[in-house]
């Protein structure tokens, strides 16, 4: 199906606007297509079902978030994504937040959706004191109001606009100051079993979604909780990686092949490989790139 996308001139009315250059249509079928391809490859539609089901999608107001709806809005205008999209901001509180801009936009595009107002600015800013960063805290209240939310609305899975670059920067802290092997995955059941968790942007580069956000002129609202703050993990692993990049063109892409091309009889985790059931005569492997 993704080939079929690639000659298909159809798109969603929200790129009726777009630029007309080459460089734009390239831009979109290569996010575009790196969406269908995660939504077929982790499963994340049944495509044996007869009913359609209801999506989530969570709407920040930032550039990943905005791609991430318009990447579904074009794959559902095309048919290659039957399922019924609700868009969702939380308003949280900021102070100076522009609630206009949101409810503004989507009514412009035609998109449904849902606001909700939750005032977890406040409760974050009381209980994480200044040395230290929101992000956790600020995350979890978040996911928990959103999980509500989905069930009020009879929707099965929340969508998130998490990409490639976000999945990176989340497996070198938790190899860095986690001590574990584990970034973001795909898809997710939540601890419920009630609800899926959805990132079909895990495979699309950043660079790609700014350069779209630009190209359309989305009204991108900052994060002025948690984005001022210096010192941020994340920012650290962003510039470790944003100088492997400058070295060596590509190895982000590299490295996020590595997640999806796990080997784990070549680790040291004995829950996921076993290796006190390996017997001599058994089947074997090589070691490669391993000096003795």
């Amino acid at each position: 199906m993704a080939d079929d996308l690639t000659s298909s001139p159809a798109i969603h009315p929200l790129f009726a606007g777009a630029p007309k250059s080459v460089a734009f249509k390239k831009l979109r079928k290569r996010i575009v297509r790196s969406a269908l391809q995660s939504v077929e490859n982790f499963g994340m539609i049944d495509r044996t079902r007869t009913d359609k089901p209801r999506w989530l999608v969570c709407l920040s107001g930032g550039k990943d978030s905005y791609g991430l709806l318009a990447a579904l809005l074009d794959l559902q205008w095309q048919g290659a994504l039957p399922v019924e999209l609700l868009a969702c901001n939380l308003d949280q509180g900021q102070p100076g937040f522009p609630k206009h801009v949101l409810p503004e936009w989507l009514d412009t595009v035609g998109v449904p959706y849902r606001i909700e107002t939750e005032d977890t600015y406040s409760i974050v800013t009381e209980k994480v004191p200044e040395t230290k960063t929101f992000c956790a805290m600020c995350s979890r209240l978040r996911r928990g109001i959103l999980y509500r939310i989905a069930r009020e609305e009879g929707c099965e899975a929340i969508v998130l606009g998490h990409h490639r670059d976000d999945a990176l920067e989340t497996f070198m802290m938790n190899l860095i100051h986690g001590g574990r092997l584990a970034a973001m995955p795909p898809k997710l059941l939540n601890d419920a079993g009630d609800l899926f968790v959805l990132r079909p942007l895990i495979g699309v580069a950043e660079s790609d979604l700014s350069k779209l956000a630009e190209a359309m002129a989305f009204p991108i609202i900052p994060c002025n909780l948690c984005g001022s703050q210096d010192g941020l993990q994340r920012q650290a692993m962003k510039q470790m990686l944003d100088e492997w990049e400058a070295k060596k063109p590509g190895v982000r892409q590299v490295m996020f092949h590595a997640l999806s091309t796990v080997r784990p009889s070549h680790l040291a985790d004995s829950r996921v490989f076993d290796f006190a059931g390996l017997a001599l005569g058994g089947d074997g492997e090589d070691d490669p790139n391993v000096p003795f």
